[in-house]
């Protein structure tokens, strides 16, 4: 069974030191395909090295995250379309309502938005405690699509952002016990609209809790998309990774 991982930061530092050792880990539990999003100016360099040397196994997406927005320039935005003629998608952007700067963080997820439609890519958003905001923004761009990472919104809201042609980004918060209303979106949502995504290094499922994520933990949140679902996994897993390609033109 291959799995592609719709969301990990295989840029991130965290790995450097270990880099080959966890992709070796990954294809040793069938994950061989990576959609991995960088998050400021600062790090689209290195993933596009990364990218190079993992032709068709690393997918990158470059764009300007929410939490630091604060850190990005006009200049930025100069540079991103440069780096997106070798993407898949725009991104990581969006909005994070558990942050401030509000309005700092609408004007840089505007700016990609609109660079998205201009450039016919789809786009990776963050949207925490942000899916209403975003969603009203998407509808403002009716032409777009993309994926809502990690996400945790109501049922309500998850049905908005698959009617405006959008999937659900879904990871190992489906493996903690405790969230019986994510659990219940993944088992009523379409199959056709979920990505998964180990979010590595961050965001570890239940079983690893306080560890460092890592992307061979992906198989875990497919057994649990299986399980809550009453599916076989291999079944799950062929339909989510149709959907990655499909989105991402693969």
């Amino acid at each position: 069974m291959q799995l592609i991982d719709s969301h990990c930061h295989l840029d991130d530092v965290r790995f450097d030191q270990d880099r080959d050792i966890i992709l070796a880990r990954a294809a040793d539990h069938g994950i061989d395909s990576y959609i991995v999003p960088a998050v400021s100016r600062s790090s689209w360099p290195k993933l596009q090295t990364l990218a190079a040397t993992h032709h068709n196994t690393i997918h990158p997406a470059y764009g300007l995250h929410p939490w630091l927005c604060l850190q990005h320039s006009h200049g930025d935005l100069d540079q991103l379309p440069l780096f997106l003629e070798q993407a898949v998608a725009v991104g990581e952007c969006g909005l994070d309502g558990g942050r401030a700067n509000s309005g700092e963080q609408l004007y840089w997820f505007r700016a990609q938005l609109d660079l998205a439609l201009a450039m016919h890519l789809p786009v990776i958003i963050h949207a925490y405690k942000a899916v209403d905001e975003v969603c009203r923004e998407l509808r403002r761009r009716p032409a777009l699509t993309g994926v809502i990472h990690g996400f945790s919104g109501s049922p309500q809201q998850a049905e908005t952002v698959i009617t405006q042609g959008f999937y659900l980004g879904i990871g190992s918060s489906i493996t903690y016990p405790q969230n019986k209303r994510l659990q219940g979106i993944v088992t009523e949502m379409p199959l056709e609209r979920l990505l998964i995504e180990s979010d590595a290094p961050d965001q570890p499922p239940y079983t690893r809790r306080g560890q460092r994520n890592e992307p061979a933990f992906l198989l875990e949140i497919v057994q649990q998309l299986a399980t809550l679902r009453a599916a076989d996994t291999a079944s799950i897993a062929d339909q989510c990774n149709r959907n990655v390609r499909e989105l991402f033109r693969l």
